[in-house]
């Protein structure tokens, strides 16, 4: 049985919607962040980092979401999300996964969450959260000249990729920064993609009534 803990993060997200888009079993242990939930002994004897998302089947162990979604991804999929057939293009599947992780995420948009939502453990900052929305701004004008009309990251399709950089999409929407464009219109393809619906839905139910 696999089993994904985590719920109502960017990072718990990617998981979930991995699965969802592979057709696959799993099931969900909705603990969030920040919660003491994560803390309690069961959790910790799990994960000792006391992080979510966290993910266990019969062979490993995984506590990263790129890590995990790599490991669903290359493991498990039929043909639903594209999988780099050559040393070449998992350079670049890693090359864009590593970006959109390094730069967008932590140390743009999570500089943002630590400085707004939970100023009261970091310390608010104006100032901060206005230059961290500049530099991911700057990031995302870099992805929106690559795809042009692309509709995926990848010339061979939908993956990996897309899904941590869809993930950090959702996550500027929340806070406020604008999209280019040509990220505007690649968001739309894929926020109509049937398993993205049902990852929401999963991972964020409070934006449905609390409906999973």
């Amino acid at each position: 049985m696999r089993e994904i803990w985590g719920i109502g993060t960017p990072r718990s997200f990617r998981p979930i919607w991995v699965c969802e888009e592979l057709g696959l079993e799993y099931r969900h242990h909705a603990i969030g962040p920040r919660t003491g939930e994560t803390q309690k002994p069961e959790f910790t004897t799990l994960n000792s980092k006391q992080k979510i998302p966290f993910y266990r089947d019969e062979r490993v162990s995984l506590s990263e979401s790129v890590a995990i979604c790599r490991y669903l991804a290359h493991n498990f999929s039929a043909g639903q999300l594209a999988i780099p057939d050559t040393p070449e293009a998992f350079a670049k599947e890693d090359e864009w996964s590593a970006y959109i992780y390094g730069e967008i995420d932590e140390t743009g948009l999570y500089v943002m969450r630590r400085h707004s939502d939970l100023g009261a453990i970091y310390g608010e900052s104006p100032e901060v959260v206005r230059a961290a929305a500049d530099y991911v701004a700057r990031h995302l004008s870099v992805i929106a000249s690559h795809l042009g009309e692309r509709e995926t990251l990848m010339s061979g399709g939908f993956g990996l990729a897309d899904i941590m950089l869809m993930s950090c999409l959702d996550w500027c929407i929340a806070y406020g920064v604008t999209l280019p464009a040509e990220i505007q219109r690649y968001y739309e393809i894929h926020a109509a993609r049937s398993a993205y619906g049902r990852a929401m839905r999963i991972n964020y139910p409070d934006l449905f009534g609390g409906d999973a």
